[in-house]
């Protein structure tokens, strides 16, 4: 399955964030949204997703395996949520629920998009929970999510997000939030996961460095629009845009920092 965004516009009150963004997304591919803050490459996604905030409206189209989704009924974009397109955002700890354990968390995706039953679902959120390296997951998943590390967290949100074997990922700044080790395991997982199941992925950073690590084509997106798209190795070593040879050097200083080294 692959994804086709084509001049993509984004409303907020009259003022247009994202401005006739275009890119795609074939299957298997492992394709970067990269731009500083407020370039709009989470409303990008948002759009994809169906999830734009009240007041926003978007309009071009957004083709999923050929199928146009933009503007589709809220109860089909949250079928295909989950089933086809799974997400994960930056800080789990908004997008997890506080009052319920995380394995049941985990398996109510199972239980809504594959008509799981309750005891199917709960053997189902333990082995997923192992599958995101989860420790001693038959004891972690009836903990709460205030209960687990950042990381462990991070770990929980990828689970869900893959628990019914999505065909595109979509992960917007998932490793912002943590520190320089953790962030690595996270990347680590994520391609690792990438590569097991041949999903296309779409990676949402404002870190050129990052990028490198996940993504094989980048797109660069600056003031809501698309202002290079290359491979990421093009990127790296030949940056066209004066945006992209920002980012470049921040990789760089990054990269070099004692404790940013990687």
């Amino acid at each position: 399955m692959s994804l086709e965004v084509r001049d993509l516009v984004v409303e907020i009150d009259g003022h247009r964030v994202v401005d006739g963004v275009s890119f795609a997304v074939p299957d298997g591919a492992r394709v970067g949204l990269i731009g500083e803050s407020g370039s709009g490459k989470s409303m990008t996604a948002l759009a994809v997703l169906g999830l734009l905030p009240d007041g926003a409206t978007a309009s071009g189209s957004i083709r999923w395996n050929g199928r146009e989704i933009l503007g589709l009924p809220d109860r089909e974009l949250a079928q295909l949520r989950g089933d086809e397109i799974g997400i994960v955002f930056q800080e789990p700890r908004t997008a997890l629920n506080p009052i319920r354990t995380v394995g049941r968390q985990i398996g109510e995706s199972i239980r809504i998009h594959e008509k799981a039953s309750k005891k199917d679902a709960a053997a189902r959120a333990i082995a997923e929970a192992r599958r995101v390296a989860l420790p001693d997951p038959e004891r972690i998943v009836s903990r709460y999510p205030h209960q687990l590390s950042g990381g462990q967290r991070q770990r929980v949100a990828i689970a869900m997000a893959l628990a019914c074997r999505p065909r595109l990922l979509i992960a917007d700044e998932p490793t912002t939030a943590l520190d320089v080790t953790i962030q690595a395991e996270i990347l680590a997982l994520l391609r690792a996961l990438v590569d097991e199941t041949e999903m296309s992925l779409v990676f949402i950073t404002h870190d050129l460095a990052v990028l490198s690590q996940i993504a094989t084509h980048g797109v660069v997106l600056e003031h809501g629009r698309v202002v290079e798209e290359a491979p990421v190795a093009t990127l790296l070593s030949a940056p066209a845009s004066p945006i992209t040879q920002g980012l470049l050097r921040d990789a760089t200083a990054t990269l070099w920092r004692p404790e940013g080294r990687r």
